[in-house]
């Protein structure tokens, strides 16, 4: 349903819910599905890179998919699309899922 407001088109605010509602299924969908269809078509080859302190970095042509930290941190963040950084003080270690699309 549109309204009318001054010339614009506009949505209501239930067009609107509707249609964030919809933009989430389907980034779900796509989220959830996309990787099996990889799997299926694709080899995903993963490995575990560990280094001391608060960065690990990826090999060429590797990506990270998650992150681990020591000291029980639970703060990190990807940097340059192939190094783990974790952002807590005095971190003793740092791993790094790496994958691609073989």
């Amino acid at each position: 349903m549109r309204k009318e407001n001054s010339g614009y088109n506009t949505l209501s605010p239930h067009t609107r819910a509707e249609s964030q509602t919809m933009k989430l299924a389907i980034f779900l969908g796509v989220a959830l599905l996309l990787p099996s269809f990889i799997a299926a078509h694709h080899g995903v080859y993963c490995k575990e890179v560990t280094a001391r302190g608060s960065l690990s970095t990826c090999p060429q042509g590797f990506t990270p998919f998650a992150c681990s930290c020591g000291m029980g941190c639970g703060s990190w963040d990807i940097r340059n699309q192939r190094t783990c950084h974790c952002q807590c003080a005095r971190i003793d270690w740092t791993n790094a899922h790496c994958c691609k699309i073989v």
